[in-house]
């Protein structure tokens, strides 16, 4: 029996015709194709800007970089999530606070912000960065209505919620839009909505942002239209440029995101309808006002424990089925040295995890997930 993925890319012929017609063109980096893919990213978020770059990780570096995160600087954000945004503002230097997040979802909320503000006597906050995760979208207008408030800057962490929308008075907003943030980031790795193999997005609705992140991206240079021997150095900045071929294959995905999602919404959709009938298991609620991604697909179990959790995980391999965490606590890694808030952190951390959904599952692998989940809740 194959071996059954949590997450896998979708690349079909003419995703590979995309890519083999750039490699036979001059010019196979910095060129059109880069333009191109950030131009249609635009068009398809309603945003302003969008930067490609060569990760989701240096996505979160250009957009802490482009508005000047620094040392001592304050920065809240969530406990669960991926190590990419902690270790980034780490590396400037910042201090963080870990905030709790909801026990079902994994996500931050805006109470969650406002603890941390009381519970560490925040005064000045720089920045917060918000994820979705699983690719559910919660929140939006909230965290901007905080914005407001305490004036700081919001970073959504999107990685996982290429193509989600949110609904604010019959208005739909897709995440990324920067309508209820300043920076949106992306990740193109092949797990997610749309691959470029490796990959990252920054989105904005500000022409200086987006200016400096596109100098930064490609080591700070200043060049002189029509001397293209001089050149000035004006950030320090890294190569964290995507390649054309790269784009060309982004653009070729983007044409089948729409088709990406609603299959993953129907897998969803089947997950829910079967397994809400288990009560061991406790499925996603998502509001009609947030429309997922369904990156992930997070079950949480009643009355869990770790040791459930990882025996439900073992029991899935055994039958060639991959399950997984996400995420482990960023306060439980050596590296962490900050503050936070965990109560509800720890709760999802125990009882939460990922079943397998991606483009290619097909129905009778659906079923047998289903089953053999059923089965361990049964004998456990």
């Amino acid at each position: 029996m194959k071996l059954i993925p949590y997450g896998k890319q979708h690349i079909d012929n003419k995703d590979i015709a995309s890519v083999a017609k750039t490699l036979k063109k001059e010019k196979i980096t910095t060129g059109d194709e880069v333009e191109k893919f950030e131009k249609e990213v635009s068009n398809y978020l309603k945003c302003k800007y969008s930067a490609t770059c060569n990760s989701g990780t240096s996505a979160l570096f250009l957009a802490m970089r482009s508005v000047n995160i620094k040392k001592n600087d304050t920065i809240i954000m969530p406990s669960i999530n991926f190590i990419s945004s902690y270790n980034v503002a780490k590396l400037f230097g910042a201090k963080i606070y870990l905030a709790d997040v909801d026990k079902v979802t994994g996500q931050m909320r805006p109470m969650d912000v406002l603890n941390c503000f009381n519970k560490f006597k925040l005064r000045k906050v720089k920045a917060i960065i918000v994820m979705y995760n699983g690719g559910y979208p919660q929140n939006a207008e909230k965290f901007f209505d905080l914005k407001r408030r305490f004036n700081f800057i919001i970073i959504e962490d999107a990685c996982h919620a290429l193509g989600a929308k949110y609904i604010i008075k019959k208005n739909a907003y897709r995440v990324g839009c920067c309508k209820h943030s300043d920076i949106s980031t992306f990740s193109l790795h092949p797990l997610k909505t749309i691959t470029t193999g490796e990959g990252g997005l920054v989105t904005t609705n500000s022409r200086k942002i987006d200016q400096r992140i596109k100098k930064l991206r490609s080591l700070g240079l200043k060049k002189f239209k029509g001397k293209h021997w001089i050149y000035d150095v004006v950030f320090q900045g890294f190569n964290f440029r995507l390649n054309d071929f790269q784009c060309a294959l982004g653009i070729s995905q983007l044409k089948k995101i729409n088709k990406f999602l609603e299959k993953r919404s129907k897998i969803a959709k089947i997950y829910n309808e079967e397994l809400k009938k288990n009560s061991h298991i406790l499925t996603p609620n998502h509001l009609k006002n947030y429309l997922s991604s369904n990156h992930l697909y997070i079950i949480n179990i009643k009355k869990g424990s770790l040791k459930i959790k990882e025996n439900l995980i073992k029991y899935m391999l055994k039958n060639k089925i991959i399950l997984q965490y996400h995420y482990i606590p960023i306060y439980k890694f050596k590296i962490f040295k900050d503050k936070y808030i965990g109560k509800n952190a720890e709760l999802f951390y125990k009882t939460a995890v990922s079943l397998p959904i991606y483009f290619d599952l097909k129905k009778k692998d659906q079923r047998n997930i289903i089953k053999k989940i059923n089965n361990f809740f049964k004998i456990c």
